[in-house]
């Protein structure tokens, strides 16, 4: 376990710190000891907050935690804490003095669901904590949970993840950066477990609750490229649209890993053709290189899903003949693909093996490029003037109703 460190006297600490500084961190100090000297409790937090944010500072905050936060922790806003020494548990270099330091601060944390034993000395029922209280140590315990990720610990991880989910579920309002957290937890774990379904629903909660322009590129860039890689090799993703209209892919635009925003747009459209032109890159991804037989299988899906939306739905009764040539698969293979599209509810229908069709009248809902947008359109059109045609038709039919008395 982590040591406690030594009892010192913070405001002794603060000026030794601001003595040796100049500039905009001797101003820090000195705020910071101006907020203890008055028992500004909530100012120091703030302060702690902004300091901690700020990538400059990071190797002054072991320090600053043992010599200054811990004696007077007790007297922060939990959740506020939490958010500092989760920054400061990322500063130590050894996994398993990080994991020691995050369950040492977790231990001091009030526990929101208290025992049910009465205190011993008043006999009473135990209060349940201040509301932070739950959200801080939820924090927490995704904290920890990353920390047993870096030690190899996937099974103690999943459980403080799911402590962490129990606690959650009894929020009423969660603040943004504690649900950041689980999810992000969470992703992390898919990833090392390479579930790439649950990767990818983790992730994009996780996008939900940050801000971008908090997060520095290499973050931002190295998240799109993992969640480009989820999407395109996880089973049962076939509706891209929730990533195609994030603005994290906006960062391929300008890294190597451009072409595989390309090819989401690509798989979206089902247009096997260009997947063909940039197969040739599968190479430098090893993971999808060993998995072609599969994205060449789910290409020929999403082929056969954008073939069947493009048309109406009275042309919906599509011949094998003329889905082998959507989907460059030779005939044989034909009723197989549709039967996969049937048991993935990508499509609804039926086939005649006799005469070797396949009426389809459903498919997946999805988001739409451009150009399936202009196509949507001019099938409206189509279908508006049909419309107009008719009613003119019902207008000029004027033949005399007979009316028997």
């Amino acid at each position: 376990m982590q040591v406690d460190p030594q009892p010192v006297d913070p405001a002794q600490y603060v000026e030794q710190r601001r003595s040796q500084a100049t500039g905009e961190l001797a101003s820090f100090w000195e705020k910071l000891g101006k907020a203890y000297e008055k028992k500004l409790w909530h100012n120091i937090t703030i302060l702690l907050e902004d300091f901690a944010s700020k990538p400059a500072n990071a190797e002054y905050l072991i320090g600053l935690y043992d010599n200054f936060v811990h004696p007077i922790q007790d007297k922060l806003n939990p959740l506020k804490l939490v958010k500092f020494t989760t920054q400061v548990g990322r500063q130590y270099d050894d996994p398993s003095s990080i994991l020691s330091f995050y369950q040492t601060v977790h231990s001091r944390l009030a526990d929101p669901n208290p025992s049910q034993d009465p205190e011993p000395s008043t006999g009473m029922p135990r209060p349940r904590p201040a509301p932070p209280a739950a959200e801080a140590y939820a924090l927490s315990l995704s904290a920890i949970a990353y920390a047993q990720l870096l030690n190899h610990a996937l099974d103690e991880s999943k459980k403080s993840l799911e402590q962490c989910e129990e606690v959650l579920a009894q929020v009423d309002d969660v603040e943004p950066a504690v649900n950041a957290g689980l999810y992000g937890v969470s992703a992390d774990y898919y990833k090392v477990k390479a579930d790439y379904v649950a990767y990818y629903k983790a992730s994009l909660l996780y996008l939900a609750c940050i801000n971008l322009d908090e997060q520095t590129k290499e973050d931002l860039v190295s998240r799109a490229h993992d969640l480009s890689i989820a999407a395109l090799l996880g089973e049962t993703i076939y509706n891209f649209g929730e990533l195609l209209q994030h603005p994290l892919l906006n960062v391929l635009e300008d890294s190597p890993h451009k072409w595989l925003k390309d090819m989401l747009f690509v798989f979206n459209a089902g247009d096997i053709g260009q997947y063909e032109v940039l197969s040739q890159r599968l190479p430098e991804e090893p993971i999808l290189d060993n998995d072609q037989d599969f994205l060449r299988q789910k290409i020929c899906l999403m082929a056969l899903i954008e073939a069947v939306f493009k048309r109406p739905r009275s042309q919906r009764n599509m011949s094998f003949q003329t889905i082998a040539s959507e989907t460059k698969l030779p005939m044989h293979e034909v009723e197989h693909l549709v039967m996969k599209a049937l048991s993935l509810n990508l499509i609804k229908g039926s086939i005649d093996q006799v005469n070797s069709i396949a009426d389809i009248h459903w498919v997946q809902p999805r988001v739409l490029d451009n150009a399936q947008t202009q196509a949507l359109l001019d099938r409206l059109d189509q279908w508006a003037s049909h419309v107009g045609v008719v009613g003119e038709e019902v207008a000029s039919y004027k033949q005399p109703f007979a009316v028997s008395v």
